[in-house]
């Protein structure tokens, strides 16, 4: 079970965890912070999971968590509790994915978009399915 965060000390966790990552690659992982940040407002940011950026709304399925994302060797990566890729498979038929991951080039621009209905979707459905760690 992870340790529960604070907002504050999540932040400065994930601050910390972009600040290592090639400063080429900083901006994209800023910019899917950012987008996820405004698709899950009040959302608390945490690295217990994963060792990666993850997003919770406590009291809901998977202890809250709906949405993380990290720098891999070729691309970044979002990753989502199922069915959430599925759902979006063709909006997603551009890119690499698993049943919860979404893998963006390094070289290509962050869809916002495309993460903020991505991160909205995985919220909904966390929200639908009962409590449980």
């Amino acid at each position: 079970m992870a340790k529960r965060i604070s907002k504050e000390s999540g932040s400065k966790d994930v601050d910390a965890y972009i600040a290592k990552c090639p400063k080429d690659v900083q901006i994209n992982l800023k910019t899917i912070r950012a987008a996820i940040k405004e698709a899950a407002p009040g959302a608390i940011e945490t690295m217990a999971y994963f060792q990666t950026p993850g997003y919770s709304y406590p009291g809901y399925y998977y202890n809250g968590m709906f949405a993380w994302f990290g720098l891999r060797k070729s691309y970044i990566v979002l990753l989502f509790p199922p069915p959430t890729i599925e759902d979006h498979k063709d909006e997603l038929a551009k890119y690499i994915t698993t049943k919860a991951s979404v893998q963006i080039p390094l070289d290509e621009r962050i869809p916002v978009s495309l993460v903020k209905r991505l991160v909205k979707a995985s919220v909904r459905i966390a929200k639908s399915r009962p409590s449980k760690g």
